[in-house]
């Protein structure tokens, strides 16, 4: 059974929920059009989180997603904190700037977030997703039982094993090739880095769960594609990157349209944990340092603040410029207009 046939959408596809990307102005649009629009609350407080959940819900009247970050919480560790910041220090003084005197975890994990769980609770929103781990019994308990559907990324077998055992209703299967942070339940183990094909389909045929195949999606020969290997509906971030509704700065959008998108690298510099990126100056920095970064994402308080002193001196490649492997098929237009195509490209094929 997929529980998503209970919402009529009209195009089976996921806007993927994009921390400091996907906008309740871009959830809402694409949720209209008929297909689940999603929101990252994952980098936000309770009360944010909630601001942007009414945001969403004064647009629309469809359901859409709530995406979290359900990571190990961060083990602050000084001495690594401090060999970090001095390896960094170097590109600080390209800006004239400093590395910060200290670093914080600057955002909570849902595993540790009661607040957002309540605000959960009372918002009841249709779908909430999770993104780097599971929720514990309680959590998914109190969701469940007000009505919400639960959706977990996972990166390969055990993973998904573990969200069935769980309870989570739906699996993201999180191919290598997709954007942003890997969803990998703990980033100190192997990874086998499958492919959204292979994986997609071995969770298809042995999970026991629907799957949504998630990674280098991009038009409706894609989703087509997802959906002979069965998977229910497919996942799309990248695609969405270039949309007017996207928060993505112009520096961003502009890199998926030149040579740069055909060049995305896994990289731990920007955050502390692996993650695919648009190849910018940072990238290429992590590539040659040998000091190990801190705990996600402690780490990424130091990758925001470097990013904001190259930006006051006009420079823009040290930001987190998320993008899949199939980056070079990004289209600029309206999100709907975007949903649309694609449903035109499903039919044709």
């Amino acid at each position: 059974m997929n529980p998503l046939a209970s919402f009529g959408l009209s195009v089976p596809i996921i806007q993927a929920p994009m921390a400091g990307v996907s906008s309740p102005d871009m959830a809402a649009a694409v949720s209209n059009a008929g297909a689940l629009g999603s929101i990252a609350v994952g980098a936000v407080d309770a009360s944010q989180a909630r601001a942007m959940i009414d945001a969403v819900a004064a647009r629309t009247n469809r359901p859409f997603n709530v995406n979290l970050f359900v990571h190990q919480p961060a083990i602050p560790r000084p001495d690594v904190e401090t060999r970090w910041l001095a390896a960094m220090a170097p590109l600080f003084s390209r800006f004239d700037a400093k590395p910060p005197p200290a670093l914080r975890a600057i955002y909570r994990s849902f595993a540790e977030d009661d607040a957002m769980l309540a605000m959960l609770v009372e918002a009841r929103p249709a779908v909430v997703s999770f993104h780097f781990g599971l929720p514990d019994d309680r959590q998914i308990t109190l969701l469940k039982s007000v009505g919400c559907i639960l959706l977990a990324s996972v990166t390969n077998a055990r993973e998904a094993r573990a969200a069935r055992e769980a309870g989570i209703d739906l699996l993201v299967a999180q191919g290598y090739e997709a954007g942003g942070h890997r969803g990998m339940f703990d980033p100190a183990l192997p990874d086998a880095q499958l492919g959204t094909m292979a994986l997609t389909r071995l969770l298809v045929e042995q999970s026991g769960l629907p799957v949504i195949a998630a990674g280098g999606i991009m038009d409706g020969r894609g989703v087509r594609a997802a959906l002979n290997l069965g998977a229910v509906a497919a996942q799309m971030g990248t695609a969405f990157i270039a949309c007017p509704e996207s928060d993505a700065d112009a520096a961003y959008r502009a890199v998926l349209f030149n040579e740069a998108a055909h060049d995305t690298v896994m990289t731990h510099a920007v955050s502390g944990r692996p993650a695919r990126c648009l190849r910018n100056a940072f990238v290429d920095w992590g590539e040659g340092v040998a000091t190990a970064p801190p705990d996600y994402p402690i780490a990424y308080d130091a990758g925001k603040a470097l990013h904001r002193a190259a930006r006051a001196h006009g420079e823009t490649g040290f930001g987190a410029q998320w993008a899949g492997q199939g980056a070079p098929l990004a289209r600029a237009m309206p999100a709907a207009e975007l949903v649309a195509r694609i449903a035109a490209e499903m039919a044709a094929t």
